[in-house]
């Protein structure tokens, strides 16, 4: 799945919830956006990781 669709529908989603308020906002529905969030973030965190390393690499191999 694309980043930027995902991106889109969680922010779509989550005002669709916010404006609906009790109507129907399951906790599973937060418990999914709050997943796709952090899935987000770890993938995040591991591609700065992944380019540091390799930026490290160079610097020390010369």
């Amino acid at each position: 799945m694309d980043i930027q669709m995902l991106a889109a529908w969680i922010r779509c989603r989550f005002e669709e919830l916010r404006t609906a308020r009790d109507r129907g906002a399951t906790s599973t529905e937060l418990a999914v956006i709050a997943g796709a969030l952090l899935v987000g973030a770890g993938l995040l965190v591991a591609a700065i990781r992944a380019k540091l390393l390799e930026k490290i690499g160079i610097i020390e191999g010369g």
